[in-house]
């Protein structure tokens, strides 16, 4: 199932791809949506791009996407897409950014797709049957501690309002784990978490488009996603845990603690 959904993601995925190396190291407008929280030509062209190939084979179909907002959704079929996930990275030119497809039927995931067009890796997952990373099956981390566990997490845009709540969780699990990495894309973060590089990611403030495709992947690889309170994850919420099986609770633990 879902072999045509892929296929036209990975399709929209690589066009997108294509232009943000073409305009990667060249971008010249840029644009403030908040303090720190940017946008460019190249997020309007990667979004327009990747709408109009889904359009093309799904023209009923209803889009959820980061720059152009919400199109009608009465279709029950929803694709939920980040042109670039990793603004700021691909402002600076640190190379660091991905496309970031998801299809949502009636609510529930079936499909996701990842790019990061400068290392040339595919991420991707459908339900029931397992992620990949280029074509090869991938799995989460067999890290069975926190303290040996290699960790992920992002700054809210706003954490000039809330630097101490922020600080204060990551200052927690600073001390309980190996290390922490701050890349700055949650997407490719929740794919580094499904392809076992890293053993859990953390955020909050996150949109759907953000984590919708890494939702699906991290599962299909046998991860493991709540709330910061342990709830069901879905990407409509405020907070995401993900991890392999084994150090999931135990990160709650630690930043609850």
């Amino acid at each position: 199932m879902w072999k045509k959904e892929l296929k036209v993601a990975k399709e929209a995925a690589s066009a997108a791809g294509k232009i943000l190396i073409r305009l990667f190291g060249r971008v010249i407008h840029v644009t403030k949506k908040g303090t720190i929280d940017l946008v460019t030509e190249a997020d309007f062209q990667s979004e327009k791009t990747v709408i109009d190939i889904i359009r093309r084979y799904f023209p009923r179909d209803s889009v959820l996407s980061e720059e152009f907002g919400e199109h009608d959704r009465s279709s029950g079929r929803t694709w939920i897409i980040d042109p670039l996930d990793g603004t700021t990275n691909f402002v600076h030119g640190f190379p660091f950014f991905a496309v970031s497809i998801a299809l949502e039927i009636n609510g529930e995931l079936v499909a996701g797709v990842v790019l990061n067009p400068f290392m040339t890796e595919l991420f991707e997952a459908a339900k029931k049957t397992g992620a990949f990373l280029n074509s090869n099956p991938i799995a989460v981390s067999g890290t069975s501690n926190l303290e040996d566990s290699l960790l992920a997490t992002g700054f809210p845009y706003d954490i000039q309002e809330r630097a101490d709540e922020v600080l204060n969780r990551f200052r927690k699990m600073v001390v309980v784990s190996q290390g922490i990495r701050r890349p700055g894309s949650a997407a490719l973060d929740m794919c580094y978490v499904a392809a076992g590089r890293l053993d859990g990611f953390w955020e909050q403030g996150l949109k759907p488009w953000d984590t919708a495709a890494g939702k699906i992947i991290i599962e299909e690889a046998g991860g493991t996603l709540s709330t910061f309170r342990g709830e069901h994850y879905t990407p409509y919420q405020n907070s995401v845990v993900a991890a392999n099986p084994f150090i999931h609770e135990a990160m709650l633990d630690a930043m609850n603690s």
